[in-house]
């Protein structure tokens, strides 16, 4: 491939990449620390970024330094960025339900050795912790056809971990309080599609 092809390459890859990110020319420049000029003229391929700033737009969009080159058409490369950004946000949604189950172990381990309480209750509370989460994650970068379920999965874990929290006061009463609740998240996302089709 001669020089000008790669440029135009790159040209082409990372405006297509700045517009499919809704980023203004001044925008990516302002993340690169770089003029919109600079930006400008990498796009039009009458120069070429230094390899370093290259890098930087590959970490900046999630996509390899091979996909930045590849004259692929934008169908498979738009893919492969797209499952590059799938992988992403889960590697992000398991890191942070990892750091509430750490959190819950590490109170758990305090309340033990030093305070010499036995606190398993913490465990319970981390399920409805983990729903929210997966709720949050799904709103952010999920299918919303799997908000219903991730939502109720939420309260009914949150109403258990109360009914366990407060076992001796036989609050067994507290689940009626998912009924509605339940209605509510149903009517809610039937509402959203609907909007959604219009």
């Amino acid at each position: 491939m001669e020089e000008q092809d790669i440029k135009k390459t790159i040209a082409n890859n990372i405006s297509e990449l700045r517009k499919s990110n809704k980023l203004t020319q001044v925008e990516l420049a302002e993340k690169l620390n770089y003029s919109d000029k600079a930006v400008s003229r990498w796009e039009r391929g009458d120069t070429l970024p230094d390899i370093d700033i290259l890098l930087k737009i590959c970490d900046l969009f999630n996509v390899s330094f091979d996909y930045l080159i590849s004259t692929e058409d934008k169908k498979e490369k738009e893919k492969q960025y797209t499952k590059s950004q799938a992988s992403n946000h889960l590697i992000t949604t398991l890191l942070a339900i990892s750091i509430v189950w750490l959190f819950a172990t590490i109170l758990y381990v305090y309340a033990n050795i030093i305070l010499n309480v036995s606190f398993w209750n913490i465990f319970v509370w981390s399920v409805p912790a983990t729903a929210l989460v997966a709720v949050i994650s799904n709103s952010l970068w999920g299918k919303k056809s799997y908000s219903v379920y991730l939502e109720s999965i939420m309260v009914w874990t949150l109403l258990t971990a109360f009914f366990i929290q407060f076992l001796d006061y036989k609050m067994w009463m507290i689940y009626i309080l998912g009924i509605p609740i339940q209605v509510i998240i149903i009517l809610w996302a039937n509402l959203k599609s609907k909007k959604n089709k219009k």
